[in-house]
C-alpha cells in the first residue's frame, strides 16, 4: 500500500514589524502597486488605494490580509495575491549601557539573546556585575524590567544547568540593557 504524498508545509514568519523597518509590498499582476515602504515612528505606512496601514507589532501574514481586504473594493473579481516581505529589518534596535566595552545602540538585523547582545557590545568590561544585568522593556507607554544573572556562564565549564538558569531571553526592539 502506497503512502499518500506529504503536503508541502508553508512556512510562516514569526517576525513582528517594527518602526524603521523597510518592507516590500507586492500585489501580483499589478506592477503599479509594488512598493518599498518604510514603517514610520508611529508604526504605520501609506499604501496606494489603501491609505495608512498600522504595521507595528504585526506579522507579515496579517499585513498581507489587511491590504487584500482593503483592496477588495477596487476589484470586481478576486483580489490579486498580496505579498509583504522585510527588505531591511532596521527597526529592530536595542541599546546597551554601563560597564560594557562598546556601549551604544545596535541594529542586529535578527532576533538575538541577552548573551549575543553583550557580545555585539564587545563583552563586559572589567568589574562588570554580571549578576545584576537589567533590561528595561517598553510595552506601549508602560515599562517593565527583567533581571539577568550571567556570571556563571563566563566561568570555565558552564554546562546545561547554568545555561538554563541564565534565562537567555530574546532581546526585543526598544530594549535598554544596563550592565552595572
Amino acid at each position: 500500500m502506497e503512502q499518500p504524498a506529504a503536503r508541502p508545509r508553508l512556512l510562516t514568519s514569526s517576525y513582528r514589524v517594527n518602526p524603521g523597518d523597510e518592507l516590500e509590498v507586492y500585489v501580483w499582476g499589478e506592477e503599479r502597486l509594488q512598493r518599498t515602504v518604510r514603517v514610520l515612528p508611529d508604526g504605520t505606512f501609506a499604501f496606494p488605494l489603501v491609505g495608512q496601514v498600522m504595521a507595528q507589532g504585526r506579522l507579515l501574514q496579517e499585513l498581507e490580509k489587511t491590504i487584500s481586504e482593503q483592496l477588495r473594493d477596487q476589484y470586481r473579481g478576486q483580489v490579486p495575491q498580496v505579498t509583504v516581505s522585510v527588505k531591511s529589518p532596521s527597526g529592530l534596535q536595542f541599546s546597551i549601557i554601563g560597564k560594557i566595552k562598546s556601549p551604544g545602540t545596535f541594529t542586529p538585523g535578527r532576533y538575538i539573546t541577552i548573551l549575543e547582545a553583550l557580545s555585539l557590545a564587545g563583552g563586559p568590561a572589567d568589574f562588570a556585575n554580571l549578576d545584576a544585568i537589567l533590561v528595561i522593556r517598553k510595552h506601549g507607554d508602560q515599562l517593565s524590567t527583567i533581571r539577568f544573572r550571567l556570571s556563571s556562564l563566563f566561568r570555565s565549564g558552564a554546562g546545561d544547568a547554568e545555561i538554563e538558569r541564565a534565562n537567555l531571553q530574546r532581546i526585543e526592539t526598544g530594549d535598554t540593557i544596563i550592565v552595572p
